[in-house]
């Protein structure tokens, strides 16, 4: 119990905890639990570093295998919603398939916005260029050649 008195607290920390670098840290001869609970970091860090990394086939694989999936439910959506439709547009009207219909909104709808999603990129983009630009005046200005 003295031991435990004599240890620092870690800053900011519980108060019940210590530091890392106190004396007496680490797991004890007598501590069953401790030295079981560190061989188990031991055994993690281990299998962490040895654990495979992702590569690109893989997740070519995984995005094929997603867009089979896609393409099967579309392919019900289609197949489910088969029966004919009149379409008004702008005084313009016709007979479409109520799931063609449905699809081509959604990538109408899809490209409107990329567009819109491009558009911002572009700006973020010239924003970082001009304060990359002003930054560059600004150091040559400072500490000139």
């Amino acid at each position: 119990m003295t031991e435990d008195l004599e240890r620092e607290p870690v800053p900011g920390g519980d108060l019940t905890r210590t530091a890392p670098d106190a004396p007496g840290d680490g797991p004890k001869q007598d501590d069953p639990v401790a030295t079981a609970m560190a061989q188990s970091r031991d055994a993690d860090a281990q299998a962490a570093a040895s654990a495979p990394k992702p590569t690109n086939a893989g997740r070519v694989w995984i995005a094929i295998a997603v867009a089979t999936v896609l393409l099967a439910l579309l392919i019900i959506f289609v197949a489910e919603n088969s029966r004919s439709v009149t379409i008004s547009f702008l005084g313009a009207s016709g007979h479409i398939s109520l799931a063609l219909a449905l699809l081509i909104a959604a990538v109408i709808g899809a490209a409107v916005t990329l567009l819109a999603g491009t558009a911002r990129i572009l700006q973020l983009r010239l924003e970082v260029r001009r304060g990359r630009r002003s930054e560059h005046k600004r150091r040559n200005r400072l500490h000139p050649r």
